[in-house]
């Protein structure tokens, strides 16, 4: 740490020494007090309350622009001339305090001295924003996985039930000759949990490597000391108890219809189907069909549960792609709200203390500065009746264009000369609604509380935001026209010499700039969701084939001898592969719609489970997602017609008509 007398030394935060490689013993130029000082870094630290550190302005870290600086106490009271004075204070409490009661007093305590009001660790920006990534991590662990888990248990019992429709003779020779219904139950559980225990193998592998590939990444972002990612036994036993049990549950109902028949009847064939004029016939005097697509259509309406299980199979295999895939969609609309449809200048600059509005005509004089916007900040606290939050109102001029305020319709609105607008997210927590009357306390100046009228309640993805026009928040601190940054738009080709100019101005204390908020953001939620999803991606497009194929498959051995008949009696092979794949079309065309609408309803339930009170992802599904969920599908059906196309030629037809005596 530094000397507690060396005017010079300074330790700075870890992700800023790596960003800009600088290492002990390095030197950096400081804007202190309106002087720029030369300072030694003597030691390179992390801290807790900065493991997620945001510049003014920004809305992700970037850790090339902005530092965490450490000095020594009394020097930097000497450089401010702060003797004695502190600006934050940092509070525990006894085990049996309650909170708010503290708060509230510490704050009648300090209101005098400037004290913008206290709050509990869950709203440290850090500590919220960690809470709130948690909380996501949390969500998708409620949603997505007993999706995987219900597709898996539908795929075992869709095919269970076909392998036993095609082994009830075995099934019913064995009861005959004593075997009770229990032994023969537990064998078909039994194949089932062999392959099930293959595949809990297989995850346990790949959750292993997927789960320490995640703690490095966390630890990485988070900029954490370290981060231990821990093989725990009871998750094992956990994730394979429960894999196993949806193995099982998809299982015993397909068990259970072949046991409940008598020995005699399951030694039996299955009686064959007695096919009436209906629908198919109906199509097929009414549109010019062949007779491989008429057997088809009359398969399907011969046994409508089986295709309508097969039907939901690949529904749902689309429907976990469409969920898988819509984060990206989401963030692409967020964006494009955020740094497009509302904040739409090229950089923010912030000033050192409060000015008169009249500081905007010196932005405007800054090289290469075309438009400015001035901006009034001031922390306040929002109540409605035993419902409060803390936040910021933002005031606006009028002729506003370079960051606006959308309405529920993302189309820019004029705020009014009185009231307040707020943010779908506040209005909710404090129950809201255009009309009603909101208590504002002013947390900074001389303290104003007064009731204001909700004036409009308008769409923000970002933080807890309200707005009042930049003349109705002055009457409302009564105070004159002041600003405290000022957003502006300039020439790209005078950028050096505005950001040097920018730099050697002691009044500006910081500049945000847009096109790298934008990159930024990007990257950080790109790194966060990428991961995600290409494994729920993969593990849905597994699903999906999985579906797909064995359906065909079975298909093909409920139908080796109908396909054997109509190959001796001089059907081609084209022609006889037309009965199953063209079944496979139609219910791949019925399944494809159906997909899209459950994939609708998961995503909704995923992203409502994202929302927190620093941002809020919009649903938003785009086309192309959808087409990318079904052309994944069509390439796994496509993929699937092909193997069973290659077993058809090699189908052994003396073997499959031969009849057991």
């Amino acid at each position: 740490m530094p000397d507690f007398d060396q005017a010079d030394e300074a330790v700075i935060n870890e992700p800023f020494a790596k960003a800009n490689r600088l290492r002990p013993g390095d030197t950096f130029k400081a804007l202190l007090n309106g002087k720029q000082r030369t300072l030694k870094i003597v030691g390179v630290a992390l801290s807790p309350e900065f493991i997620y550190a945001i510049g003014p302005g920004d809305l992700v870290p970037d850790d090339r622009r902005f530092a965490v600086i450490w000095m020594s106490e009394r020097v930097l009271a000497g450089l401010f001339d702060l003797e004695g004075a502190f600006n934050a204070v940092s509070i525990r409490l006894l085990r049996d305090a309650r909170a708010d009661r503290v708060i509230e007093r510490l704050d009648a305590i300090l209101a005098r001295y400037g004290g913008t009001g206290a709050y509990t660790r869950k709203d440290q920006f850090s500590h919220a924003f960690l809470n709130a990534e948690l909380t996501q991590l949390d969500a998708m662990r409620r949603v997505i996985p007993p999706i995987f888990l219900l597709v898996s248990a539908f795929l075992i019992n869709m095919i269970l039930t076909r392998v036993i429709a095609l082994e009830r003779e075995q099934v019913g020779l064995l009861k005959a000759i004593g075997y009770g219904p229990l032994p023969i139950a537990i064998h078909y559980v039994k194949f089932v949990l062999v392959i099930a225990a293959i595949g809990i193998a297989i995850g346990f592998a790949m959750g292993a490597w997927l789960g320490q590939g995640m703690t490095r990444l966390y630890a990485e972002f988070f900029h954490f000391p370290f981060l231990i990612f821990r093989n725990d036994a009871s998750t094992y036993v956990i994730a394979g108890v429960v894999s196993a049990t949806a193995a099982v549950t998809g299982a015993v109902r397909a068990v259970m219809q072949i046991l409940r028949l008598a020995p005699a009847v399951a030694m039996q064939p299955p009686a064959p189907p007695r096919y009436n004029r209906g629908l198919a016939s109906l199509i097929h005097t009414r549109l010019p069909l062949s007779q491989m697509t008429i057997m088809s259509l009359r398969h399907m309406a011969r046994w409508p549960m089986r295709s309508a299980v097969t039907t939901l199979g690949i529904a749902l295999g689309i429907a976990l792609l469409v969920t898988a895939l819509l984060s990206f969609d989401s963030v692409e609309e967020m964006i494009d709200v955020a740094f497009y449809k509302t904040d739409r200048q090229h950089a923010t600059i912030g000033f050192n203390e409060v000015a008169h509005i009249r500081a905007i005509d010196a932005v405007r004089r800054l090289p290469g500065v075309m438009r400015v916007e001035p901006l009034r900040t001031v922390a306040v606290r929002l109540r409605n009746e035993h419902y409060v939050r803390k936040l910021s109102i933002i005031g606006k001029p009028v002729n506003m264009d370079l960051s606006r305020v959308l309405d529920a319709n993302l189309s820019s609105i004029e705020l009014p000369s009185h009231g307040i607008v707020v943010d779908e997210r506040v209005a909710e927590l404090l129950r809201l609604k255009p009309g009603d009357m909101v208590h504002v306390e002013v947390l900074e100046g001389q303290r104003v509380q007064r009731r204001i009228r909700v004036a409009n309640v308008v769409t923000s993805y970002l933080g807890l935001s309200a707005y009042m026009d930049l003349d109705a928040l002055a009457d409302l601190l009564d105070e004159g026209p002041r600003i405290s940054a000022a957003h502006l738009a300039y020439d790209p080709r005078q950028e050096a010499a505005l950001f040097a100019e920018i730099k050697s101005t002691p009044a500006f204390t910081s500049i945000s700039l847009q096109k790298r908020s934008i990159s930024r953001f990007r990257a950080t939620i790109e790194q966060n969701i990428n991961y995600m999803v290409t494994v729920y991606v993969t593990l849905a497009t597994i699903i999906a084939f999985g579906v797909v194929y064995n359906s065909t498959r079975i298909q093909l051995s409920e139908h080796a001898r109908e396909i054997a008949s109509l190959r001796v009696l001089g059907f081609t092979r084209n022609e006889v592969s037309r009965v199953l794949l063209t079944e496979l079309v139609l219910v791949l065309m019925i399944a494809v719609p159906l997909g899209w609408l459950i994939g609708y309803g998961f995503g909704w339930l995923l992203i409502q489970a994202f929302s927190s009170d620093l941002y809020r992802v919009p649903f938003t599904i785009e086309r192309a997602t959808y087409a990318k969920a079904s052309l994944v599908v069509i390439a796994a059906t496509l993929a699937s017609a092909l193997i069973v196309r290659r077993r058809v030629n090699r189908l052994d037809l003396i073997s499959v008509l031969k009849t057991r005596d």
